[in-house]
């Protein structure tokens, strides 16, 4: 019989390294204090959970939130480290990726089990949203939070400077075969050395100043979400034979090889940066190539918003920066990657009922609103999104609706949720890369779909 401690161990060879686990060092964890201790790894969120902590204390006399916040390498190492050592919060901002793994270690409580939490309704949350936290038992493990898509952040200078009107933007297509109208814009806006354009005769490749579109990295450990996603999901491709609880994979299809041969070799076109000059695995964030001039335009999702908009040029002038959906593909539609996130209560906690008042807090229309009109992230209700809306238009001068249109179009399609998920990204983070490097073709994914598969025959 494998115990507890040896399951969370195991997983925990997949989740990090030896270093990472040494390095965390310790924590505070769950208290039975009074004191509930909440992680989470968004550093531009936190003002606004702090909001909402002191707005449930002034409520909940005796009870008070201490949040910690990491970033995101940190804080899953951390959450690790802490779940073997017990030393793990009473409450943690949750994603769709890991969640599953973390149910069948049996880490987290069912929410339906704790008083405060037991009626936490689907129909207050963004529609769709509140149904992925539960587990294949039936049972609800995260309180829905926010959700996001993915969109095209563009440097508004660099459309000016090419002589593109924004509008065009705003329903580009795309293929696996020429690229549509999207490759032509990206070829236009890539810009060599020497100031020759890439659809331009002379178009040096080899010697590219700006490209037209940024890379944030091969998409390996999460399913290409900010790098190929929206691609693969306008030609019709989906992940897993169902999603979510999929059992079988489908990286072998032709509609996802062709798509990321015509992704990746934008590399080799040189409208796109090499993995090199991303900085490999750790890459360089689209916002950081759009703030350097190295990339004109780039796919990035929704909690980037404030990030997006801080950035300045130089000199310190704040830089212009627009939005517009993802290409129309050959399904006929665009698409877009939803994730969502939630706050789960932790076995570890001494005080779960305390914790879930905190989580049905975070969930509940106060806090959610004050989360909207920060207008960092689309909260999980309706309510919220639109307050996000309306911030970001009236302080920002941002139209975020290319956001916001995939979902009432609905032309979105799941984060990939599965068992194995630590095992799963660990197999494909590598081979995507040798990929993106091109030490390995694109045909190499059938081989890694069929080990995919095999982990479910293993685990069953």
């Amino acid at each position: 019989m494998i115990t507890f401690r040896q399951r969370i161990r195991t997983a925990a060879v997949a989740l990090v390294t030896v270093t990472a686990l040494a390095a965390c060092g310790g924590t505070t964890g769950s208290s039975a204090n009074g004191t509930i201790e909440y992680w989470l790894w968004d550093s531009a969120q936190q003002p606004g959970y702090q909001k909402c902590a002191d707005a449930f204390a002034k409520a909940n006399p005796g009870l008070k939130i201490h949040i910690s916040q990491y970033g995101w390498d940190a804080y899953w190492s951390k959450l690790t480290a802490g779940f073997i050592a017990d030393t793990a919060p009473d409450v943690f901002t949750d994603h769709l990726s890991k969640f599953a793994q973390y149910v069948d270690l049996k880490v987290l409580r069912p929410l339906d089990d704790l008083g405060p939490t037991s009626d936490i309704k689907d129909g207050d949350y963004q529609q769709g949203l509140a149904e992925l936290w539960k587990g294949q038992d039936g049972k609800r493990y995260g309180a829905p939070k926010d959700w996001d898509t993915i969109a095209i952040f563009y440097d508004a200078a660099a459309l000016k400077a090419g002589g593109v009107d924004p509008a065009e933007l705003q329903n580009l297509t795309w293929n696996p075969q020429d690229g549509g109208t999207f490759e032509k814009l990206v070829a236009h806006l890539t810009i060599d050395e020497k100031g020759v354009r890439g659809d331009q005769p002379g178009f040096d490749k080899t010697h590219v100043k700006t490209h037209g579109l940024a890379s944030e990295g091969s998409g390996g450990g999460g399913w290409g979400q900010t790098q190929w996603s929206a691609f693969a999901g306008s030609a019709g491709w989906q992940a897993t034979d169902k999603n979510p609880w999929g059992t079988k994979f489908n990286l072998d299809q032709p509609a996802l090889q062709d798509t990321l041969s015509w992704y990746f070799g934008l590399v080799q076109k040189g409208y796109m940066p090499s993995y090199e000059e991303i900085g490999g695995a750790s890459a360089i964030g689209t916002d950081k190539q759009i703030q350097s001039g190295t990339a004109a335009l780039g796919l990035s999702g929704s909690w980037m918003i404030s990030s997006f908009t801080k950035l300045t040029d130089s000199a310190g002038k704040k830089l212009d920066i627009g939005l517009a959906p993802t290409p129309i593909g050959p399904s006929g539609k665009r698409a877009s990657m939803f994730n969502g996130l939630a706050d789960s209560v932790t076995t570890l906690s001494k005080q779960p009922e305390n914790a879930a008042k905190w989580v049905a807090f975070l969930s509940g229309a106060e806090c959610q609103n004050i989360i909207g009109q920060s207008g960092v992230v689309f909260p999980a209700r309706p309510a919220g999104t639109q307050l996000a809306i309306a911030f970001n238009k009236s302080e920002r001068k941002l139209d975020v609706t290319p956001f916001t249109r995939q979902v009432v179009d609905k032309t979105t399609f799941l984060f990939p949720v599965t068992t194995n998920a630590a095992d799963i990204a660990a197999l494909m983070a590598p081979r995507f890369d040798a990929v993106y490097i091109g030490s390995s073709p694109i045909s190499s994914l059938t081989k890694l779909n069929t080990q995919l598969d095999d982990l479910f025959k293993v685990a069953q």
